[in-house]
């Protein structure tokens, strides 16, 4: 049957509508190139390269036996990690993981939830750098140089110091059980029941003699004025010397370098200067009176003494404030700037480097103690409170070679 109404399309109507159908498949076609697919923003060449990083990726996900370990976030973070460690700053510019980035963040505002041990790498393997004093790790028995083999029955001889923080880190209350190979050659078996951990930025006695023996841990956001605190209390205490010691510190916030540098130097004194990839240089100058301007001082460094610990200890030997005992330092002084990226994640990159007041590179080299003492095991470093805890003889014939160094350079 045929249709008793007939409907025609005026032309007028015709030749507008074609023209917005032209011009929004036009969009859709602008959308599908720029928004659906992403074309490679980088240089023809190396958008080339980027094919084979793209290849493993499939080669992975479709071939590797366990499809669960070869998870898209897995894989991301491997890959930016590998990026980051490729530029040969390992161990200062580095790429977090949303998670290590807040455990960070928490560690230098000085505190977290675990067994409080600071971390460091010798020979490829990650080791205690030294147990905080009086938390968890060191009243079970953690000590300097100690090797972490297993967490929890997981071997973690191989991991690198990311992952052992986040297996050791967890809610306080909780326990943890380590593996340990200790400097000696044996291994030991020990349950720690994590705490909340506030991390002293400094800790202090006076040993015979008058000699005031300063640890500062780290360069932490309250280290300036746990610094102050404990001078003030050495000279009320009636200190004639300082030993200063920065074994094992690794660096931290460069505004807080600067203001306990100012604590020790004369006004106005050049800590470091900075150079930019362009080669720019600007120094770094003390703006503070100084608490103690000329009290007999020694710097103690090791292999562990790193970034802020290391231009700090140049600049007081520069200056000639100090005297310099111990080993050459980590040899890592990058500015790290951090970089947000999605979910919290971050990379914290060495935008520029720190040099010494003299102009020496930092980074790659170390800074040179005026005396070498390499210490037989990190275990026999003395904290503080242990060392107080001797008389002048029993610190003399102490196996902390370095602090004796130091007590004797100080107390004829």
């Amino acid at each position: 049957m045929r249709s008793l109404f007939t409907f025609r399309i005026p032309l007028w109507f015709v030749m507008p509508l074609l023209a917005v159908l032209s011009v929004a498949m036009l969009a859709i076609g602008y959308y599908a190139a720029t928004r659906l697919s992403t074309p490679c923003p980088l240089a023809a060449e190396d958008c080339q390269k980027l094919n084979r990083l793209y290849a493993a990726w499939d080669l992975i996900k479709e071939n590797y036996v366990d499809p669960e370990a070869a998870n898209t976030d897995a894989l991301v973070d491997g890959a930016i990690t590998g990026l980051v460690d490729s530029l040969g700053d390992k161990g200062h510019s580095r790429y977090m993981s949303p998670k290590d980035a807040a455990q960070e963040r928490e560690a230098l505002d000085g505190t977290f939830e675990g067994i409080g041990a600071y971390l460091s790498e010798r020979e490829g393997y990650v080791i205690i750098a030294a147990p905080i004093e009086g938390a968890p790790a060191e009243k079970a028995g953690v000590l300097p140089g100690d090797r972490i083999l297993t967490v929890d029955g997981v071997d973690m001889k191989s991991a690198t110091i990311s992952e052992l923080q986040a297996k050791v880190r967890g809610p306080s209350g909780t326990t943890v059980v380590l593996e340990i190979l200790h400097e000696s050659g044996e291994t030991e078996t020990i349950s720690i029941v994590r705490q909340s951990i506030d991390i002293p930025s400094v800790t202090w006695s006076m040993l015979p003699g008058n000699v005031a023996h300063i640890h500062l841990n780290q360069f932490s956001a309250q280290a300036n004025d746990d610094m102050r605190t404990a001078v003030r209390a050495a000279q009320a205490g009636g200190a004639t010397a300082i030993i200063l010691d920065l074994r094992n510190n690794p660096g931290g916030y460069v505004d807080q370098l600067m203001s306990v540098a100012g604590q020790f130097l004369p006004t106005d004194s050049t800590v470091l200067i900075e150079e930019t990839r362009d080669k720019t240089r600007t120094p770094y100058n003390t703006d503070d009176t100084p608490l103690v301007p000329d009290l007999p001082m020694v710097v103690l460094i090791n292999s562990n003494s790193a970034s802020a610990a290391e231009i700090l200890s140049a600049a007081l030997q520069y200056a000639k404030r100090a005297y310099l005992i111990g080993e050459p330092t980590f040899g890592t002084a990058t500015v790290l700037r951090p970089f947000d990226l999605d979910a919290g994640a971050q990379i914290r990159l060495g935008t520029t480097q720190w040099l010494t007041p003299s102009g020496d590179v930092v980074r790659g080299v170390g800074i040179k103690p005026d005396e070498i003492i390499v210490l037989g095991n990190l275990s026999d470093t003395l904290s503080p409170k242990l060392a107080a805890a001797l008389s002048g003889d029993e610190l003399r014939a102490s196996k902390d070679t370095q602090l004796t160094a130091a007590y004797n350079h100080l107390v004829k």
